[in-house]
């Protein structure tokens, strides 16, 4: 079995499914309840997003 070379923080399997669920995670969070649009879900997109960023650039 052949592996594919990684270039880029894009082509790690692990990055690409970090970010299909956190654009996932969007889409969801849509249809919460207005009230909950400043908090909640503020807060849950800034922790989906924060997965496949940490993932781009460790430190």
């Amino acid at each position: 079995m052949r592996k594919k070379r990684i270039r880029h923080f894009r082509d790690l399997e692990v990055y690409q499914k970090a970010f299909r669920l956190a654009m996932r995670i969007y889409d969801i969070t849509k249809e919460f309840p207005n009230e909950e649009k400043y908090s909640l879900v503020d807060q849950i997109r800034r922790s989906s997003r924060s997965v496949p960023a940490n993932i781009a650039c460790p430190v």
